[in-house]
């Protein structure tokens, strides 16, 4: 492997942290094993834990109105490869990509997983995109994509998806995710029923053209583009979807795609109590669908997730192997630092719900000692994880401060040299 950042710089800006780490380490450890939990069993499943990057994520979002790319940013899908390794190398956290198409369309895929595999990267699910319109496209989806009245359209969009999983299979993926914008802005525009027959029957035949060991991953999103009405729109809309379409469909949770005040944990509950919970994008929302850094708003609804996930993965019923996936929008930092920092806040709620003493919270639960059964979340949660996941990275070969590291490389000074600038903006208005 040719890795972006230099071993020999990590080595020395881990020399520097390694005596702070090693007693902050043990002073945790002897702290744990008062309550029987063995640190090194934490820091061993916090090391087997990983979440994939978006290669749109590794440049700059946009706001509404503008958007103001930061020096360096790639422009392309081998740039964009470049710094999702740079996240992996440091945080050993994030060692898949999940990639868009078109955005990332290549003429020689299997070129693109060596170079990738290269980088000390893999593929993660691929994401088809019938939501914007692209040069030399014939029908347009101004009317919808699966969705749409216009049989043609939902032609084109369903043979880009199967052209999507095919791309995947050649990359090593087996999920495709579908995401769609379809729905309305004013009441009467269309048939409320008669739109999602339309999606699902175009979905089905993207179903038909799965792989056998592959999965259809159903994202919802309460709103945007569409503001009156929207095809998938919840988790109802989207289960439903997924038991109509078969047991390789399952639903995608975005953490931004809710209502103000959504209870997303006990969603959670409820996918995975009847088969259905494919995965996650992992953001965070202030106001709507904003795709801020995770954790940056509501880390503690961040770790309520990650406590039924770990009672999910505990009580598997049909199985439990849902897809992890960073999905951000960065407009006013490093997409690189928020990349780093948004994987450390979600394995530290990975690692914080490991803590929660299981046996106390359902000897609780099962008394309605209300305090005893909250009281058993918050100790979990209010543990300072940092050492545990320091130290998972360090034996992994990253960067016990990952941050720290990744600014001493001037990775991004050094590309805003090499590469082409990025193009400005005008924003979605």
């Amino acid at each position: 492997m040719t890795l972006p950042v230099s071993e020999e710089l990590i080595a020395g800006a881990n020399a520097r942290e390694i005596n702070a780490l090693e007693d902050e380490y043990a002073a945790l450890g002897r702290k744990l094993e008062r309550s029987g939990i063995a640190i090194d069993a934490v820091k061993d499943r916090v090391a087997g834990f990983s979440v994939a990057v978006p290669t749109w994520g590794a440049g700059r979002g946009g706001t509404r109105f503008a958007k103001f790319p930061v020096p360096g940013e790639p422009t392309n899908i081998h740039e964009k490869l470049e710094d999702c390794a740079v996240i992996n190398q440091l945080s050993r956290m994030t060692p898949r990509v999940s990639p868009h198409f078109p955005w990332d369309t290549v003429s020689d895929y299997k070129a693109l997983r060596e170079e990738a595999a290269e980088l000390g990267l893999g593929f993660d699910a691929v994401n088809s995109n019938t939501f914007q319109d692209q040069p030399g496209q014939v029908q347009s989806y101004a009317t919808g994509s699966l969705a749409s009245t216009v049989a043609a359209t939902r032609r084109q969009a369903v043979e880009h998806n199967i052209e999507c999983i095919e791309f995947g299979r050649q990359l090593g993926s087996t999920d495709l995710t579908v995401w769609v914008g379809d729905g309305t802005n004013f009441p009467g525009q269309q048939d409320l029923a008669r739109s999602l027959d339309r999606y699902l029957e175009a979905a089905a035949e993207i179903y038909a053209a799965l792989p056998g060991d592959w999965r259809m991953l159903i994202e919802h999103k309460m709103f945007e583009p569409a503001f009156y009405s929207t095809v998938i729109s919840d988790w109802g809309s989207s289960i439903l979807a997924a038991q109509e379409l078969g047991p390789k469909a399952k639903c995608l949770v975005d953490l931004g795609h809710h209502a103000p005040n959504t209870n997303i944990e006990q969603i959670v509950a409820r996918l995975h109590r009847f088969g259905k919970l494919g995965g996650f994008h992992f953001n965070d929302s202030k106001y709507g669908d904003d795709d801020l850094d995770s954790g940056s708003i509501n880390p503690h609804q961040l770790f309520l997730v990650f406590n039924e996930l770990v009672e999910a993965e505990l009580n598997p019923r049909d199985g439990f192997n849902p897809s992890y996936m960073i999905d951000q929008s960065h407009n006013v930092t490093d997409p690189i630092e928020s990349m780093i920092s948004s994987a450390e806040t979600i394995g530290a709620c990975f690692a914080k719900a490991l803590l929660v003493d299981r046996e106390a919270l359902h000897l609780a639960q099962e008394a309605n000692d209300t305090m005893m059964a909250f009281q058993a979340l918050r100790r979990a949660y209010n543990v300072d994880v940092g050492p545990i996941l320091a130290k998972a990275r360090l034996e992994a070969g990253g960067a016990i401060d990952a941050l720290r590291a990744y600014r001493e490389s001037k990775w991004r000074e050094r590309k805003a040299q090499e590469r082409k600038p990025a193009g400005l903006g005008a924003g979605i208005v």
